[in-house]
């Protein structure tokens, strides 16, 4: 009876075994199915942000940017002789007769007389610079008055007696034009000459057009503590 109930107990053990073997899916299959599960769903994956570029990253980076260097200063066309009928044309009557016949304006009633404002004084047929705003002062003789050119090379002088006595003839250089006299009873502080010029052989360029009329090279005169050239 006990032998029996052993094998009775053997048999229902190694049926419930077998039983569970067959039902239960092959671990190679799970691990497969497994592996096709995506853990999030395409809607539920994060993305970082790729950050945008700035403006000055896209001109670093861009070989093609505009150059940011400073522009060169425009130059001045270079003076070319004028004939006596191109110079009537250009000037005006009292210019003419001042620059080419030697004129003298009137006093106190000339467009320069009383003007100081900062800037330099041209010739008014050659364009070139002929004295400063820095070394004008009012000497009250009724034209306009400075203690020294800008550029002595371009100053000419001469001695005439037109009214009798001798007196030293101030022309510009370049134009081949009078502009008027120079006396030793300027300023003594200040080198003691008067240069003592006609308005009407000047042309006034104000310190801030002097880089766009083509004199930039003359903005040194007006910086601190600067001194014109001798």
């Amino acid at each position: 009876m006990k032998l029996s109930l052993s094998l009775l107990l053997g048999f229902s053990t190694f049926f419930l075994v077998c039983s569970c073997e067959r039902n239960a899916p092959p671990i190679q299959d799970i691990a497969q199915k497994n592996a096709k599960i995506d853990p999030l769903t395409p809607k539920e994956q994060v993305s970082t942000p790729t950050p945008e570029k700035t403006a000055s990253d896209n001109i670093a980076s861009n070989p093609s940017s505009p150059d940011q260097s400073p522009k060169p200063m425009p130059k001045r066309k270079t003076f070319q002789p004028l004939s006596d009928e191109e110079l009537r044309k250009k000037l005006t009557p009292l210019q003419y007769q001042v620059t080419q016949l030697e004129g003298t304006e009137r006093p106190f009633t000339n467009k320069y007389d009383e003007h100081f404002e900062e800037g330099i004084y041209v010739c008014i047929i050659s364009g070139e610079a002929l004295f400063s705003s820095k070394d004008k002062y009012n000497s009250g003789c009724g034209w306009p008055a400075f203690t020294k050119p800008i550029d002595q090379k371009e100053i000419e002088e001469r001695t005439d007696f037109k009214i009798g006595y001798a007196r030293t003839e101030v022309r510009a250089k370049t134009g081949n034009s009078h502009l008027g006299h120079v006396f030793n009873d300027g300023p003594p502080e200040k080198g003691g000459m008067r240069y003592c010029i006609n308005s009407a052989s000047l042309h006034f360029i104000p310190k801030d057009k002097l880089v766009e009329e083509g004199y930039g090279e003359y903005l040194h005169l007006f910086a601190a503590n600067a001194e014109t050239p001798k």
